[in-house]
């Protein structure tokens, strides 16, 4: 017999348009029986009229061994709604580049349709495959049955949250190193710090093959790994020729006026950079895609510090290092991190992100406790104060 689905005539506003509503999709869940879906609209429900929520932390909860993955969800009405009085989270890491197949889909599902409320969100913001609505005693039965398919936990709380990449060379010709060799090989290196949190706070890895970031890593990230190159773009002049012979874009307009750093030139039939000045923004090579190709030389620009607007405001990444070589098994950038990471976890504030961090003790006493040497692509704007000040040893 079909579950008869709570009213909530003012969730059913959402439902209205041609657009993707997450309320249809929970109706769809209740109609097919699942308990928890059906309470958990009447939460919502309820929280729309009153205009408060009604979930709470009741206290750490997990799988055996692990400190992170799951995030606790309590109701604090559950003689009301029990099948939601326990509505945990499970972040499930994904394969890099999010490349399932669809039997592996089927069998998540089933493993979920099982033990939770059926309910998923493919992917949260940090990549995961986001299990949506368990209740505690299902957790480990949950956990067992995704380990045997091959799947861990990812991220969550005060550790370094589960990485993320683009397809890199799997799918892209712009791809300037293996992203997702990249994020896997960082992933198990750093398996402790994945799963037991003793950070401050949270520290996102994400991998873009190009200056495209296709991951927006530069603005939710706190280590950004950005694919770039070295040396020349790569013209192929007869394809130019081609494009200006066609018609179907103006070069000078569209490309040469629209270079961030005017270091293009164009007679009519013939482009010329000035390399020197490039940025490496994509812009040019993702309009002439048949004339334009990164360098040979590529590698990676490894830009630290961005996060969402929670407390102090929304940052963007810096630049740390503009070029380094990604190639296995990536010492340089562990050898990075590791040195970040011991600053930030002896002086970091709770709840303070490796950003903000060097935003309050500064980034030439960051720079200096990391040892790396600051460079001129770190400065972010031409400095504001007209003193300058050294330190004693420097003076003699």
């Amino acid at each position: 017999m079909a579950t008869k689905v709570r009213e909530t005539p003012m969730l059913d506003e959402l439902t209205k348009g041609p657009w993707p509503s997450f309320v249809r999709e929970i109706k769809k869940s209740a109609e097919d029986g699942k308990e928890a879906a059906n309470d958990l609209l009447g939460v919502l429900e309820r929280s729309y009229h009153e205009k408060i929520g009604h979930w709470k932390h009741g206290g750490i909860v997990g799988v055996m061994g692990y400190g992170g993955g799951v995030i606790g969800r309590y109701n604090d009405l559950p003689e009301e709604f029990p099948h939601v009085a326990h509505f945990h989270t499970l972040r499930v890491n994904q394969p890099s580049g999010w490349f399932y197949t669809s039997d592996i889909l089927r069998k998540i599902c089933d493993i979920w349709d099982k033990h939770g409320s059926g309910i998923t969100n493919f992917h949260g913001s940090t990549g995961d495959m986001v299990l949506l609505g368990c209740r505690t005693e299902a957790l480990e039965p949950v956990f067992a049955e995704l380990t045997e398919l091959g799947f861990d936990l990812g991220g969550s709380g005060s550790d370094m949250r589960t990485p993320s990449c683009c397809c890199g060379k799997a799918r892209c010709e712009w791809a300037c190193y293996d992203t997702m060799n990249a994020c896997y090989d960082i992933t198990m290196h750093f398996q402790d710090e994945l799963h037991r949190p003793a950070f401050p706070y949270k520290y996102k890895f994400k991998f873009a093959g190009c200056g495209n970031d296709c991951v927006a890593s530069i603005a939710r990230s706190d280590c950004a790994v950005i694919g770039t190159w070295k040396d020349d773009i790569q013209i192929d002049q007869a394809a130019v020729a081609e494009y200006a012979k066609g018609g179907g874009i103006d070069i000078q307009k569209h490309v040469v006026e629209r270079c961030p750093a005017g270091c293009m030139s164009f007679d009519g039939s013939k482009l010329e950079i000035n390399n020197d000045d490039c940025m490496k923004c994509m812009h040019c090579i993702n309009a002439l895609p048949k004339a334009l190709a990164p360098g040979k030389e590529r590698g990676a620009t490894i830009l630290i510090g961005a996060k969402a607007p929670i407390i102090g405001g929304a940052l963007l990444s810096s630049v740390f290092v503009p070029f380094l070589e990604m190639e296995p098994p990536y010492e340089d950038l562990k050898e990075l991190t590791e040195a970040i990471w011991d600053l930030w976890g002896e002086h970091g504030k709770n709840r303070e992100r490796v950003g903000e961090f060097i935003q309050r003790i500064g980034l030439g006493n960051f720079l200096e406790q990391i040892g790396l040497e600051p460079t001129p692509e770190m400065v972010v704007h031409p400095r504001t104060n007209p003193y300058i000040f050294f330190e004693l040893d420097e003076e003699e």
